[in-house]
């Protein structure tokens, strides 16, 4: 009477049942994929607010009110100027603290001004690129991580069967399925990292074009202003 062999072939059995480093393979890649999934949330909220934060300082800077009085209510409140106000406000007070030095030359005060609002820039600039080339290169990177999880499962696989006198599908099957595994949780790693790059680097494209923008047309009112 023949027995049936019952081969588990869910995930979990074959992850199970993986060689040690195809085991630390899809180990690197679940932790990599966690921290990628973490990122993507933390600048999904960071370049909403950033957006959102251009959006009312724009609003607040083209009604045309005193400079004066928006200068003042950025440096009055609790929280720290970001984004576009913290580019107006480092400008606007170099522009300030030059003006009141006598016999000063508009274009020098001009380029500090310039110089001011060019360094809060970058700063923001470093902060909303934070995170981004670790998305890229989780992208990048985990398909071939997860390839070498497969041909060292499939080389184990084939390692197997040579101590087998005729080799069967049942026998075969296993060793690959649980060496395919890692390339699925590279793909899986990698695809969600690289659509969020794509999309946080265009967001921030735009935000950067709006600061230049910004920049540029604050700089011409303060010359008229000077």
């Amino acid at each position: 009477m023949a027995v049936a062999v019952d081969n588990d072939m869910s995930i979990f059995s074959l992850v199970a049942g993986a060689s040690l480093p195809v085991q630390l393979v899809l180990l690197v890649l679940i932790i990599t994929s966690l921290f990628s999934w973490w990122y993507i949330f933390i600048k999904l909220a960071t370049i909403k607010r950033a957006e959102a934060s251009a959006d009312d300082f724009e609003n607040a800077f083209w009604t045309g009110g005193d400079l004066n009085k928006l200068f003042e209510g950025l440096t009055a409140g609790r929280r720290k100027a970001q984004g576009m106000a913290s580019i107006f406000e480092a400008g606007f007070k170099e522009y300030a603290r030059h003006k009141q030095q006598p016999r000063m030359e508009i274009s020098d005060v001009m380029e500090g001004s310039r110089r001011a609002m060019r360094a809060a820039y970058n700063r923001e600039l470093d902060d909303l690129d934070a995170h981004l080339p670790f998305l890229a290169s989780v992208g990048s990177v985990s398909p071939y991580i997860g390839l070498f999880g497969t041909v060292w499962g499939i080389m184990n696989a084939f390692r197997g069967l040579s101590n087998v006198a005729q080799a069967t599908l049942s026998q075969v099957a296993p060793g690959i399925a649980e060496a395919l595994v890692a390339t699925a949780i590279g793909l899986f790693a990698a695809i969600p990292a690289v659509i969020a790059y794509n999309r946080f680097a265009s967001s921030v494209d735009r935000l950067s074009v709006r600061y230049e923008s910004f920049m540029e047309e604050f700089t011409n009112i303060l010359q008229r202003k000077s």
